[in-house]
């Protein structure tokens, strides 16, 4: 059962520090490889995995596979669920079961990216679509590799945007480009498929490659699952024709990108919060945000179970927040609460993501009385006098819950759309009270 939420969600300040412990669910970046991964290994047998993310993410990843030709039993109260290919299907003797498929993904980047490169692998006609928002986020680059792959990919709408139609017909080109600059789901999405195209294949990116620990992820992830990628210099790629791909269960470790708006209450309320499940062999590069806020003046521990934050007098920092894009809106809240302005860099890619989110921060912020500079790859935060309002969220989950993050220290302050959190996080709310509510050390 999803929750309900109300038109406006009012954001009800905490008096003294906040010490919790918070644990968040799955991770989506993580639990939209697994189900990649699984489905693609499931004709050497079924994958069960533990602590999938429940969102509408997933739901359409789940929904797409499914309509793909694979069979998925979810249990998403328990967070688990069953990837198989039981019975003959259309195709059975190919990489993607069924030879059709009209799919759409919502505005999920990931899904249609990694869809786009699943789907070239088939032997069929393959359409791929979404929200308005998701027709203007770009694939040219994507676009152009699976075209040097072999497949013919024609755009319905607007030049290098969904909706995409993909006529595949199995990979036949070795060596594919993929520009880097974008999004770093590209260079994911092709290496995720690259262990299932029937040759030997090179991957190289071309231009400067954004948020890096993803594709970090994703070698890792391929390797779990028993697939050979070399990495035979920075951006390239070789990912030799494989046999034997499957693995029988993997377990999802929590989301670090949720994790980082809790590790912020502690730095913004000058309180302790500890969020279990992420310890130091973490996949996700998203821990690297409490290194931001170890910076701005907070106290980090990492230990075995878990990383633990505990608030400090905040100071500005200046930082390169490429690595850790997604994160850029939980420093900028915590930026408000500081002494001195902060200034994030080379976080141009941000632009294509659910909304702009350099020009939604900067106008947010500012209707909140904070003096915010727009650059064209970042944005600098002045802290000043705070009012009240009502802030908009653009459709965007990180959006609301970074937001959410300035009422606990202002009063009044109104969230417009806070169901958008149901992209990656649907119990934000619930969350969110539970931890403002604990004392649990």
């Amino acid at each position: 059962m999803q929750p309900h939420y109300p038109k406006v969600q009012v954001v009800e300040p905490v008096i003294g520090p906040v010490n919790a412990k918070c644990r968040v669910p799955g991770s989506k970046s993580v639990s939209n490889r697994a189900l990649v991964l699984a489905a693609l290994g499931a004709s050497r047998g079924p994958c069960e995995l533990s602590g999938l993310l429940h969102s509408e993410d997933t739901e359409v990843m789940v929904e797409s596979l499914e309509k793909l030709g694979w069979e998925l039993e979810a249990d998403w109260a328990n967070a688990r669920a069953k990837l198989s290919l039981v019975g003959k299907r259309e195709s059975s003797e190919y990489t993607i079961p069924f030879e059709k498929a009209d799919l759409y993904v919502a505005n999920s980047g990931t899904t249609m990216r990694f869809l786009a490169a699943m789907c070239s692998l088939g032997h069929g006609v393959y359409r791929l679509d979404g929200v308005e928002r998701m027709r203007e986020r770009p694939l040219g680059d994507l676009i152009e590799a699976l075209s040097l792959a072999g497949a013919i990919v024609e755009c319905e709408g607007r030049a290098g945007c969904p909706p995409i139609l993909i006529r595949a017909n199995g990979w036949k080109g070795h060596k594919l480009l993929v520009g880097g600059g974008v999004s770093s789901q590209f260079l994911s999405g092709l290496l995720l498929a690259a262990p299932f195209a029937d040759l030997d294949v090179e991957i190289e990116t071309t231009g400067t490659l954004v948020s890096e620990p993803y594709i970090d992820m994703t070698v890792r992830m391929v390797r779990d699952w028993g697939g050979i990628i070399e990495q035979l210099s920075p951006g390239k790629f070789k990912i030799p024709k494989q046999d034997t791909f499957q693995l029988a269960k993997y377990d999802i470790e929590p989301d670090a990108s949720a994790a980082t708006y809790f590790w912020a209450i502690a730095a913004i309320t000058g309180g302790e919060v500890f969020v279990p499940g992420l310890g130091t062999g973490s996949l996700q590069g998203d821990v690297g945000f409490v290194d931001c806020l170890a910076q701005m003046g907070c106290q980090v521990s990492h230990e075995v179970d878990g990383i633990r934050v505990r608030g400090g007098k905040l100071h500005g920092i200046h930082v390169d927040m490429n690595a850790i894009s997604d994160t850029v809106m939980t420093l900028a809240a915590v930026a408000l609460f500081a002494e001195g302005p902060t200034r994030i860099e080379r976080v141009g890619h941000i632009r294509h993501k659910e909304t702009d989110r350099l020009r939604a921060v900067a106008n947010e912020l500012g209707r909140l009385g904070a003096k915010v500079e727009e650059l064209e790859d970042g944005i600098v935060i002045h802290p000043g006098p705070l009012k009240a309002a009502r802030v908009q969220t653009y459709k965007d989950h990180r959006m609301a819950m970074s937001l959410a993050l300035v009422g606990l220290r202002l009063p009044g302050l109104e969230i417009d759309d806070p169901g958008c959190v149901a992209k990656t996080y649907p119990w934000f709310w619930r969350d969110l009270d539970k931890a403002l509510r604990s004392t649990n050390n």
